[in-house]
């Protein structure tokens, strides 16, 4: 599968004309209102919805949980004004990550495996995030003398169905001749790039962070793929040239001595994407021992062989592997959560269970930790109860999919037929199905009967979803 050729950012960059990196409008001038914010929001929640039904998905809670709030680190420090976001973790080893218009953040798992520290990791979303921040993407339609939105939308829906392994036929489908012509003449601002590292850089000091990362990743991503015919796709819409490298160089060297490089979070959420690539867990586990092997006092080894022998079905040594390390950190979710995932693989459900219901009294509000505590109760035939601790979970995350699926398993369990359809339809159209979604309340009212004040309210639901595809049929053109 191909992923995102161009990816987004390549059309909020571009160039209709050499003369227009000499002459960026500032952000408050009218050509920033050529796409208004409230339009860039519409095209980027239709744009995810899209995304989602066509490409794979990281769905792990931990590494969700890790990127979101990493993303919400940098934000809060960062020149986006609009924090509403939405984020979707593409299931891919290619080097790739993206703010899209709207406040969509798009990380692919390649980053994780080519991001050797955290600090390298927040310096790519660091930059991405400034793109964001300076409407590169409405600059970018400015640049094409004012293009109307449903063109835009038009780029939009090609590159989705790009990202989907149709290429250049499926661009031309959607897009129309003319836009599956311009997707290939465009090339980046480098005044754009330069822009994003700048700010991305101050970020990255405010954030908390060392700047000098950005270069230093930039540097070794240079060497690592000079020579290869077919570079990862961050670095063919982000190239990375000597005098970019020498740029963010200068511009990090005048950051005082100091920043967070890395932390013992990123690595632990690290090596479980490097296992989720690796082909078998045996080869992990060889990976990992041997690291172990190296340095014994290697906690993040230990945890990444704990993990691959709970997938290789060597529970007893992983056993005794997340035992030295909880005996060292008693409190660390990362390793309490892994000793919970060998006590359900061992159907040691009510050890799983009150190790859940004990680290819930310290971090009520963690994703993955409500996450596994719903997985727990239903294994357990309380689904009256998992329902329940699902509702509060959707408060948190109202649009997110894995969530809704589960809230659809769960009520369907209860026998909540009603409330399965409607769980559903709202999973259906987070997807971009709106047909299955309609559908479902279809369903919904059906089994609503004469229970008018529910039939009404399912009904008033599926008006506005009606209403959500019709809008996203007009923005498509």
């Amino acid at each position: 599968m191909t992923f995102l050729r161009p990816t987004l950012l390549t059309l909020a960059c571009l160039l209709a004309s050499p003369g227009f990196a000499d002459d960026l409008p500032s952000l408050g001038d009218a050509s920033s209102a050529i796409v208004s914010p409230q339009q860039e929001y519409q095209l980027g929640r239709a744009w995810l919805a899209l995304l989602r039904s066509q490409v794979s998905q990281l769905n792990d809670p931990q590494l969700k949980d890790y990127v979101e709030s990493s993303v919400y680190r940098l934000v809060e420090t960062s020149q986006v004004n609009d924090r509403r976001l939405e984020f979707i973790l593409i299931n891919s080893p290619q080097l790739n990550a993206f703010a899209a218009p709207g406040g969509i953040v798009g990380v692919n798992g390649g980053l994780f495996l080519n991001a050797q520290t955290e600090g390298e990791y927040a310096s790519v979303l660091a930059h991405e995030l400034a793109h964001l921040s300076q409407r590169h993407f409405a600059r970018g339609v400015e640049a094409q003398q004012r293009m109307q939105v449903p063109m835009m939308a038009a780029l939009l829906a090609g590159i989705v169905i790009a990202a989907a392994g149709a290429g250049d036929a499926g661009i031309a489908a959607i897009a129309g001749t003319q836009a599956a012509a311009m997707q290939e003449q465009r090339r980046f601002s480098r005044q754009n790039e330069q822009e994003a590292d700048r700010i991305g850089i101050l970020n990255l000091e405010k954030a908390g962070y060392d700047p000098r990362s950005m270069p230093t990743m930039f540097e070794r991503l240079s060497r690592q793929y000079r020579y290869d015919a077919k570079p990862p796709e961050f670095l063919l819409t982000h190239p990375v040239t000597e005098s970019r490298i020498a740029d963010t160089r200068n511009r990090a060297e005048q950051a005082p001595v100091g920043g967070i490089e890395d932390s013992m979070r990123y690595q632990l959420i690290r090596a479980r994407v490097q296992l989720i690539y690796e082909e078998t867990p045996g080869l992990g586990a060889k990976r990992f021992r041997a690291q172990l092997d190296e340095n014994p006092k290697n906690d993040v080894a230990r945890y990444g062989l704990a993990i691959a022998q709970i997938k290789g079905g060597q529970l007893n040594e992983a056993r005794e592997n997340l035992k030295l390390l909880l005996e060292k950190s008693p409190n660390e979710i990362i390793y309490n959560l892994a000793q919970v995932d060998l006590d359900i693989t061992n159907n040691r459900l009510p050890d799983a269970q009150s190790r859940v219901d004990r680290m819930l009294t310290q971090y009520p509000g963690n994703y993955p930790l409500n996450s596994v505590r719903v997985d727990l109760l239903l294994k357990q035939n309380r689904t009256a109860e998992a329902e329940k601790a699902l509702e509060n979970l959707l408060k948190s995350r109202p649009n997110d999919p894995d969530v809704w699926y589960m809230v659809a398993e769960t009520r369907g369990l209860s026998g909540n037929i009603i409330g399965l359809h409607q769980a559903r339809a709202e999973y259906f159209a987070l997807v971009g199905d709106y047909r299955q979604a309609i559908q479902q309340l279809d369903f919904a009212k059906r089994k609503a009967g004469t229970n008018f004040p529910l039939a009404s309210r399912i009904d008033a639901r599926q008006r506005e979803l009606m209403e959500q595809e019709r809008m996203i049929k007009d923005m498509m053109g």
